[in-house]
């Protein structure tokens, strides 16, 4: 299948690239594929082409959409190895969680064809005999994505499966890491018989000439981004002067709460998971490990313990837990916030070493302040800080004490204080025993500067829908 994307992108069909970029592998920095390298042109093009599209998608009926996903869905689950290979190739998770996220991307593709046939309108009652009342759902229109190169299937699925199912067209803006999954999973969907300018997949190196064209022009009605908090807000700014709806999930600084009536045995592998997937590099990734002080010592032992036991290698390898950092941007991130921590008093349980190429020892920190920049921003690796807290009010004010508001964790055995602490919490998204509470049919997003709007279940496709209200006089 490389050769039907290699150096093309897709609009209404697939049309060969003027100019390219090499997409290379993080893991030893050779060259996997050329890719299409789009600019304003091509993004005021697929402007067109969804227009024209979205005048007939629209009025197909919710059954042939959800067919048309269904294939689809069928089609992803057939091209799973092909799809995982590719996906830890682009940007480096291992293999093993590859496959995961190819299962989880389908799984939105899946829901949303059954939700498809869900979008229902309401009939109101009138105050006048001789009048009927309706409110109807109908789609927003043609849609920009931009998605991150973290979860380069799951993140397209996750946006243009309620898009499509709703009745909007897509242009997808992936990231400049990790083209080939979209680029990909586009060619199912034309397999899956989707109709020509439905779903149009556009690659760029730089992505402002595209975001620029497509945010800037008023026919597009709606704007998903998943990414950094700065760039999104730059973008909501954009799409305010053409007041598009706009779903935003941004940054997150997640917190884990391990009380003190934790099974420190059944607690540390739910931590790990939170922390160490895709080699720390989430946006729900735990960033601060919080543990009741009487079991501190305990728990921060047993964990650097599991910690010691991660496979560092290739992510081809099915033995492989920890892959690189997508590129070195994100590698001298992580060594940054290590070093600022050591050098204000912090201390290394285990790993703490950059290794060859692109990787870093997972890590277990211990002695962190609220002053270090891991404790301020994402640090997006695998390093794992542990702190302290005295009772539970406390650990409540250290969990919300940042801009972000994506997703909290605690561990307890106490059923009370799990529904209080997690009422309390102010962020999106809550694992209460769960490092992984992620999952199609439910609601994902964040409070604060972690974003606005919901993806996934039925809130996902709300955000492609506009409400119509219909006053029939009756004679």
């Amino acid at each position: 299948m490389l050769s039907t994307v290699q150096k093309r992108y897709l609009t209404e069909s697939w049309h060969d690239a003027s100019k390219t970029y090499e997409v290379r592998n993080p893991a030893n920095n050779q060259v996997i594929a050329e890719v299409a390298d789009c600019g304003a042109e091509e993004a005021k093009q697929a402007a067109d082409i969804a227009t024209q599209a979205f005048e007939s998608w629209k009025n197909t009926t919710a059954y042939e959409r959800s067919a048309i996903l269904e294939r689809w869905h069928d089609l992803i689950h057939e091209n799973v190895e092909m799809l995982a290979q590719t996906m830890t190739a682009e940007m480096g998770k291992p293999i093993k969680e590859s496959r995961g996220e190819i299962a989880y991307a389908a799984g939105f593709v899946k829901w949303y064809a059954e939700e498809a046939k869900r979008i229902y309108g309401d009939t109101i009652p009138s105050q006048h005999p001789n009048k009927r009342l309706l409110a109807i759902r109908q789609p927003v229109g043609p849609s920009f994505a931009v998605t991150p190169w973290n979860f380069p299937s799951a993140m397209i699925t996750r946006k243009a499966a309620p898009a499509l199912a709703a009745g909007c067209t897509f242009i997808s803006k992936p990231a400049e890491q990790t083209p080939l999954s979209a680029l990909y999973l586009a060619a199912l969907w034309q397999e899956a018989g989707g109709p020509e300018g439905t779903l149009q997949v556009l690659p760029a190196l730089n992505p402002a000439p595209v975001s620029d064209a497509l945010i800037d022009d008023p026919r597009i009605r709606k704007l998903t981004f998943t990414g950094s908090t700065e760039v999104g807000r730059m973008l909501y700014a954009k799409a305010a002067q053409t007041i598009k709806k706009v779903s935003l999930e941004l940054g997150g600084h997640a917190p884990f709460l391990v009380f003190a009536d934790a099974d420190i045995e059944q607690a540390v592998p739910q931590v790990m998971a939170c922390k160490f997937r895709n080699s720390g590099q989430t946006c729900v990734c735990t960033n601060r490990i919080y543990v009741a002080q009487s079991i501190a010592d305990d728990f921060a032992d047993a964990y650097a313990e599991a910690v010691k036991k991660l496979n560092v290698g290739d992510p081809s390898d099915d033995n492989t837990d920890i892959g690189p950092m997508v590129d070195e941007q994100g590698l001298n991130k992580v060594k940054a916030h290590l070093q600022d921590a050591l050098g204000k008093g912090a201390q290394v349980i285990t790993g703490g070493e950059a290794l060859e190429g692109l990787y870093f020892q997972p890590t277990v920190v211990r002695g962190v302040t609220t002053d270090m920049k891991m404790m301020q921003e994402e640090t997006f690796g695998p390093v794992a800080p542990i702190l302290t807290f005295d009772d539970e009010a406390e650990a409540v004010r250290l969990a919300n004490d940042t801009p972000y508001g994506l997703a909290a964790y605690l561990y307890t055995q106490d059923l009370s204080r799990a529904f209080k602490v997690a009422e309390a919490l102010d962020y999106g998204i809550i694992g209460v025993n769960d490092g992984v509470p992620s999952s199609p049919q439910a609601p994902f997003g964040g409070y604060k500067a972690s974003g606005v709007g919901r993806e996934g279940g039925k809130w996902g496709i709300e955000e492609y829908l506009e409400t119509k209200y219909i006053s029939i006089g009756l004679r």
